[in-house]
Formats: C-alpha cells, sequence, structure tokens
C-alpha cells in the first residue's frame, strides 16, 4: 500500500525537523549563532493521467489529470543569516558586527575561516585570537607595554601608551563579505568556511561597500527566537503522530483486505 510508504516518508521528514529544531535550542546562548531551518519538498508522482490527456470514453482533453503524490523529503538546511541582539560587556577584546560580513581567522590548516563570534583573547606574544587560538585576521599585535586599545567602527586600531596622550594606529581588522553567506559550509566553533555555492570571499574595510560597522565592547547574541522554536517543535510533533496514524490506518486497512473470505 503506497500510503503506508509515504506516510513514513513524512515521518522521517519530521524527525529530521526536530533534529534540527533541536540544534537552534542547543544554541540559543551561543555567541553569534543564526538559527537552521528544515526545507522539504514533495518527491516524485506516479502519473496515473497526465493534465490534458484525452479521454478514453468522451475524446475530449482531461480538465485535471490523476498523479498520485509519493511523499516528501529534505531539499536544505537554511541558515537564516539574521542580526542578534549586541549584549555589552566592556571587554576591550570582545567584538560585535553591526550589519553585514564576518571576521577572519587562520586555521591550524592554513585555510581561511569566517565568524561572526567576535569573543577574542590576548596571547602572551600580543596576537589576537580567537577561543580555539585561531588568529584574527589583520595580523594585529598588541604591544606589550600598551596599558589599553581601542577599536573604531572601521576596525582601526590604536593602541595607547603611557606618557601619551594620543593613541597610536598598531593596524586594522577587515571585514569579508560574500554573495551567497547561506552556502558557506558550517564548520562548528562557530566558524565557516568558502565554498562555490558561496561565492569567493570579498574582504574589506569595516563599514565601506555593505559591510558592517565594527562594535568594541559588545558580542552578538545568538538569533534564535526561542518562542518560535518550541511552536515549531509542537508543529512537528503533531506532524510525526498524524503520519503514524496514516501508517496505522493503512495497516488496519491491510488486515481488512486478508481477512476477505
Amino acid at each position: 500500500m503506497d500510503a503506508l510508504r509515504i506516510a513514513a516518508t513524512g515521518m522521517d521528514a519530521q524527525q529530521s525537523r526536530v533534529a534540527v529544531i533541536s540544534n537552534n535550542i542547543a544554541n540559543m546562548s551561543t555567541t553569534a549563532f543564526s538559527a537552521r531551518r528544515a526545507e522539504f519538498v514533495d518527491l516524485h508522482y506516479q502519473q496515473i493521467r497526465a493534465p490534458g490527456a484525452i479521454s478514453s470514453s468522451t475524446g475530449l482533453i482531461a480538465p485535471a489529470g490523476i498523479e498520485l503524490g509519493l511523499g516528501v523529503r529534505m531539499s536544505a538546511i537554511s541558515v537564516n543569516i539574521e542580526q542578534g541582539a549586541l549584549r555589552q560587556t566592556s571587554s576591550d577584546l570582545d567584538l560585535a558586527v553591526e550589519g553585514r560580513g564576518f571576521f577572519e581567522v587562520t586555521l591550524p590548516s592554513g585555510d581561511i575561516g569566517f565568524t561572526r563570534d567576535g569573543s577574542f583573547k590576548r596571547t602572551g606574544e600580543g596576537l589576537i585570537v580567537n577561543s580555539d587560538g585561531y588568529p584574527l585576521g589583520g595580523d594585529v599585535t598588541i604591544p606589550a607595554d600598551a596599558r589599553s586599545i581601542t577599536i573604531n567602527a572601521n576596525g582601526e586600531v590604536f593602541a595607547f601608551f603611557d606618557g601619551q596622550p594620543n593613541g597610536q594606529l598598531i593596524g586594522a581588522i577587515p571585514l569579508t563579505l560574500f554573495v551567497n553567506e547561506k552556502g558557506l559550509e558550517a564548520l562548528g566553533g562557530n566558524l565557516f568556511r568558502e565554498t562555490e555555492a558561496s561565492g569567493a570571499p570579498i574582504p574589506g574595510e569595516a563599514g565601506i561597500d555593505g559591510r558592517g560597522a565594527i562594535r568594541q565592547g559588545f558580542l552578538e547574541d545568538s538569533s534564535v527566537d526561542v518562542v518560535q522554536q518550541i511552536a515549531d517543535l509542537i508543529e512537528a510533533q503533531r506532524g510525526y503522530e498524524l503520519n503514524s496514524k496514516v501508517i496505522s490506518a493503512a495497516d488496519q486497512m491491510l488486515g481488512a483486505a486478508t481477512q476477505i473470505r
């Protein structure tokens, strides 16, 4: 019975949707996390009679066809690139991007990773790194005798020294854009990698050509809407239960058919 296979695809789809929702809720407190959304498409159709076919009984064109759908499948898990709320931390090396753009970090392999997580730290050599120790793009090194640093909206880093009223420019932090941000490959650890779908990275100065501004002393919160996620979870659960009821009904119908004498 086709209903058994169709309902099974529906249960599998709702199970996958619940997995995506659970990942969103688990990361509701992750810095700069972008919520994901499961997307689905219907499967191919069994063409019993194509629309516009000539009716064999009258010779006229049938106004509608007979197409039996065979279920559903997941087509994509889309990343909702959305600005999270900015939370003030007052830490010199906590940075948030207000608008579009990603920070660059150098991975151990030498490749470039991209992130919106601006919770950076300082090494003993004065290098700015992320929580995993990956160096921040821009090759900014903070001098050992600097008493403080200031990073403006364009990413320029100024160091202040004792006895000097004015800051000294020691480098700049770039931001990178992509034509299709949703095409980036998630690596975990709040990192992404470019793909053919995302297009080549377009680095440049913050606040220029569509790039967002850098806010020092702030971090971007997760963009997960918990209320919406709970509503989606309830909907997915009900969908799973309904598909299971279809399987039960189809099983009972098969049982009735086998008992015919």
